[in-house]
């Protein structure tokens, strides 16, 4: 059993306004986002299986050109290979998944 505490784990600000800390298993990354209302997820994809998870606050996240606002409790499962985007419109909280391991946020 590894037992990690996210407090330390140093946060990385990946873009303006989006705060992260990663935690990553023998097959899957987490990401733990602090998100700034306003801050804006530019349109991306990736081979990962992403599975977004909001915690805290309203969040416009837009997959395969479909937007929607998701909200706490709120779980959107993106395949691999798809293009996605999002902006917070308050402040938020999202754990997101991805399997497999993201290497390149090691």
């Amino acid at each position: 059993m590894k037992l990690i505490n996210l407090t330390d784990i140093e946060e990385k600000e990946m873009l303006p306004g989006l705060h992260v800390r990663f935690v990553h298993s023998e097959n899957m990354t987490f990401a733990y986002w602090n998100i700034d209302a306003g801050a804006a997820l530019p349109d991306h994809k990736h081979p990962h299986e992403q599975v977004v998870n909001i915690i805290e606050g309203d969040f416009e996240l837009t997959v395969a050109g479909e937007p929607r606002i998701i909200k706490p409790g709120d779980v959107v499962i993106i395949p691999g290979n798809v293009s996605h985007s999002g902006k917070a419109i308050t402040d938020s909280r999202i754990i997101d998944v991805f399997y497999p391991v993201r290497e390149d946020y090691k």
